[in-house]
C-alpha cells in the first residue's frame, strides 16, 4: 500500500478572478503543507499541528 497522491489543483478554487486556498497552509511547516480538514478541526500530517475550528 502506497501513499496516497493527493491533486494540488483540488486544493484551490477560483472565485471570480482571484484563486483561493481551501484549505490552510501548516504554519509550523510553511507555505506548501496543507493541513487536512476534519470535521472539528484541521491537522498537519507532517509535523502533527492541530488548529481547532471555531463553532
Amino acid at each position: 500500500m502506497g501513499k496516497k497522491k493527493h491533486i494540488k489543483a483540488s486544493f484551490y478554487e477560483y472565485t471570480g478572478s482571484a484563486l483561493e486556498r481551501k484549505r490552510p497552509f501548516c504554519p509550523k511547516c510553511g507555505p506548501g503543507v496543507f493541513m487536512a480538514e476534519h470535521s472539528d478541526r484541521y491537522t498537519c500530517g507532517s509535523c502533527g499541528y492541530t488548529k481547532w475550528k471555531e463553532k
